[in-house]
């Protein structure tokens, strides 16, 4: 599925080192600001043990995990909402982004310049959301002024349009962001055709050094005060350490690194499997002898839907859907373990997908 989450930040808070510990593509990264001038995007396969458990039961010749693309955005400094540094680029790469990963720099190195001269990531958040806020004020009020007009002549779309559209307005002026707002149904419809910078969800990222990747520091602690109100996730990682990790091809000598560093496995896997979730995506499973496959889906998506990201006749052609959930299928260990005791569920075109369920469908075009 072509849905993206945006690594977004100011210059040198560590965005292009944890794409690379993400996708270990080598994006550019150096240490003065504009280094990623281009997005970089990443396909990236999402860690599920209850694939590997899948696997080891059903022996496959092949494993497909699911994946999510991470792109990385040219860092934003003040004024970008008027086109100030990449301001324009940045901008409309977030726009055509589903959710964002806004990583904040919570850690002091001499050796890294700030944009900004200090490290204090709460000024920094400020400053990004502040350049988002005008952006969308500025696409808000062109549609609402549109709307005006019609709304005089009696049209009561119209008006509730423009009512809609206030709330915004008079939310993000007030310094919020369009996600935090109340919303009813009706507002949402309104500006649903507008891809708000700020309506997009979000994860928060703090880079922390090695020494801080557990406890945390005072850098953290403001982030989360600043945030707390926000429907929002924070993870601590160490972009350094993560750098490290990634550079080591044996999966043993993985471990080890881990194991020396306290961890039980590597703060990216962590990040991968937020993002997903920020996505609203989950995962249901096939498995045969030729191929264990994860695939991607909705929430919410009932089995027709699903059975479509497989291929389009699936879709066209459905009839029904065996099922059987992943815990009962690691439990009993066999697909006929599970259809013996009753654990296959025979489901039509209204069943509701559930994330781990391993699906067998049948169809006919």
């Amino acid at each position: 599925m072509a849905l993206q989450c945006g690594i977004v930040g100011l210059p040198n808070v560590g965005k292009s080192t944890l794409f690379n510990c993400l996708s270990r593509a080598k994006a550019q990264s150096a240490n003065y600001p504009f280094c990623t001038i281009e997005p970089n995007i990443g396909i990236i396969s999402v860690p599920d043990v209850r694939m590997d458990r899948l696997a080891e039961l059903v022996k496959p010749e092949k494993v497909h995990p699911t994946t999510v693309e991470i792109v990385d955005i040219a860092g934003l400094v003040k004024g970008a909402s008027k086109g100030e540094g990449l301001g324009n680029k940045f901008l409309s790469n977030i726009r055509e982004t589903n959710a964002i990963i806004h990583v904040l720099r919570c850690f002091e190195d001499d050796n890294i310049v700030h944009v900004d001269g200090s490290v204090n990531p709460v000024r920094d958040k400020e400053t990004i959301d502040f350049e988002l806020q005008l952006k969308d004020l500025e696409t808000i009020e062109k549609k609402r002024e549109k709307h005006i007009k019609i709304a005089k002549s009696g049209n009561k779309d119209a008006q509730k349009i423009v009512s809609s559209l206030e709330k915004y307005i008079s939310h993000i002026e007030s310094g919020k962001s369009a996600r935090s707002l109340d919303a009813t149904d009706s507002d949402l419809e309104s500006i649903q055709d507008l891809h708000l910078l700020t309506s997009k969800p979000i994860l928060y990222v703090c880079n922390v050094d090695e020494n801080t990747m557990k406890s945390g520091n005072k850098h953290v602690d403001a982030v989360k005060e600043v945030v707390k109100d926000e429907d929002a996730e924070i993870l601590l990682i160490a972009t350094a350490i993560e750098s490290e990790i990634s550079e080591l091809d044996d999966f043993e000598e993985q471990q080890m690194f881990l194991e020396e560093m306290g961890l039980k496995k590597p703060g990216v896997h962590h990040l991968i499997q937020s993002t997903y979730k920020l996505l609203n995506l989950q995962t249901y499973f096939t498995a045969g002898v030729k191929e264990v496959r994860a695939w991607t889906i909705t929430k919410g998506m009932k089995a027709p839907q699903a059975a479509g990201v497989i291929h389009t006749d699936f879709e066209k052609g459905f009839i029904r859907a065996e099922v059987i959930s992943y815990n009962d299928f690691s439990t009993l260990e066999s697909e006929l373990a599970c259809k013996e005791s009753g654990k296959m569920k025979i489901q039509g075109k209204d069943y509701i997908v559930e994330d781990g369920d391993v699906m067998h469908f049948l169809f006919n075009v």
